[in-house]
């Protein structure tokens, strides 16, 4: 009887519990994101220009940004620019495994954030 007891408990504790640490993951990224547009802002100040070439990888960007260096771990989320020019830039984070996959997190220069493909935020904003 206890045995089956604690089967139903953890039938119904370990979705809650996964779906907590994922969005946990997920907010940690849009730290690193905010994070990451604020060093493009800080090289902005300086330069008035933003890089204006994309970076690949978390690699490429954390040589460009040596000051930057994000909380979540590689294995779950991915980062990378797009349409970079000299005056705007979007940064994205790509999820990479586990119940982040897929998950497609970005911050525009404007500051527009949006999240897509992820199944915490229906409506397309950040948690």
């Amino acid at each position: 009887m206890v045995v089956a007891l604690i089967a139903i408990l953890a039938v119904i504790a370990l979705p809650a519990y996964n779906g907590y640490v994922n969005r946990s993951k997920i907010k940690t990224v849009q730290a690193d994101l905010v994070a990451l547009s604020l060093n493009f802002e800080n090289r902005y100040q300086r330069t008035l220009s933003y890089p204006a070439s994309d970076y690949a990888d978390t690699a490429a960007i954390r040589t460009a940004f040596s000051n930057w260096a994000p909380a979540s771990k590689a294995s779950d989320f991915t980062f990378s620019t797009t349409g970079s020019t000299s005056s705007s830039y979007t940064l994205v984070a790509t999820g990479a495994g586990g119940g982040v996959s897929g998950c497609v997190i970005s911050i525009t220069s404007g500051g527009v954030r949006a999240i897509a493909t992820c199944p915490y935020s229906s409506d397309g904003n950040w948690l």
